[in-house]
């Protein structure tokens, strides 16, 4: 079974992007060098401020879905309360 991350970073206009990972560091070294995703690349830098282990793919996607539909607050919190 594979492990999967789903992460928020803070772009450098202030938004939030939520996704996910196997290797959340590579991730978001592509991210800051233009390869990531495509909100991400006119927001660079951005910065990892949380980041949570699931079991699987389809787990880290049902994750990441809740996870932007949560209020900005709630996602902020969510950081906040965080190690990462």
């Amino acid at each position: 079974m594979s492990e999967w991350h789903v992460y928020i970073v803070s772009c450098s206009d202030g938004t939030l992007y939520t996704g996910i990972a196997k290797d959340v560091n590579f991730r978001i070294n592509q991210h800051n060098t233009g390869k990531g995703a495509k909100y991400t690349r006119g927001r660079l830098p951005v910065r990892l401020i949380y980041q949570e282990l699931v079991e699987n793919h389809g787990s880290a996607l049902r994750r990441e879905r809740e996870i932007k539909r949560l209020p900005l607050a709630q996602k902020q919190r969510l950081a906040a309360e965080s190690c990462h």
